[in-house]
């Protein structure tokens, strides 16, 4: 079993495909046998039918967990967590997540946790989606589009991981949009092999909700890089 405690889900903005990644990164270690936890920290723009990312990564675990833990924070406002909690006048505990991210952890063995946007979206004053993962000692997988501004907005997130010290076990691309002008097309094949093995998959274009296709993400090739990346960065000590 790797000794990573988890993975924490990322992307370059928001809307990218993070919920479809996570619920396949979850399916794909379950067939190597690991016992899977999800968590989507916080989510914002939660409506009556209670919040669509935290039950759809659910929805691909054992349910064994209430939503309470899986996502101790929802706010109804479609913006940041800091908006959203402003907006709703209810302060942003910090301490609930952390509360329920012990729970997770020490009843599985391993956690996938999806963040809500990118990195520097703010929890709280000084506080953001990086800190977090960095709190959580958890490797990232940036979730990443194809189009237009990928090689910026891809590029700047890897580095500001970084800057930060956060471990990164790959990059996934999912495509948000049917096709890809040419010069589009021409950025994103340069962007891959300037990043080589650092990517993990490639999403097609998916119609509505639908589950990741089948070998987007390799089971056993995803529970070797975690293995590689636990061996190189010892990231349990």
């Amino acid at each position: 079993m790797p000794r990573t405690p988890g993975l924490f889900v990322t992307g370059t903005d928001t809307g990218v495909g993070k919920t479809i990644v996570a619920r396949g990164l979850i399916q794909a270690l379950r067939a190597q046998g690991l016992d899977v936890a999800a968590m989507k920290p916080v989510e914002t723009g939660v409506g009556r039918d209670g919040p669509a990312d935290a039950l759809a990564l659910a929805n691909a675990t054992d349910h064994s967990e209430p939503l309470e833990l899986i996502c101790p924070l929802q706010f109804e406002l479609p913006a940041a967590p800091s908006v959203a909690a402003a907006d709703a006048q209810s302060p942003l505990h910090l301490e609930t997540v952390r509360s329920a991210w012990q729970a997770l952890q020490s009843r599985h063995e391993f956690v996938v946790v999806e963040g809500a946007g990118g990195l520097l979206v703010p929890l709280m004053a000084n506080f953001d989606m990086g800190d977090l993962a960095l709190e959580m000692r958890l490797p990232l997988v940036v979730v990443a589009r194809p189009a237009l501004g990928t090689i910026n907005h891809t590029l700047l997130t890897i580095r500001e991981a970084e800057r930060r010290g956060l471990g990164l076990l790959g990059v996934i691309f999912s495509h948000a949009e049917r096709n890809l002008s040419a010069a589009d097309q021409k950025n994103f094949d340069a962007l891959k092999d300037s990043l080589g093995n650092t990517v993990l998959g490639e999403v097609p274009f998916l119609e509505g909700p639908a589950e990741l296709p089948k070998g987007v993400i390799d089971p056993a090739a995803l529970f070797d890089r975690i293995k590689q990346f636990d061996a190189k960065n010892d990231v349990a000590s």
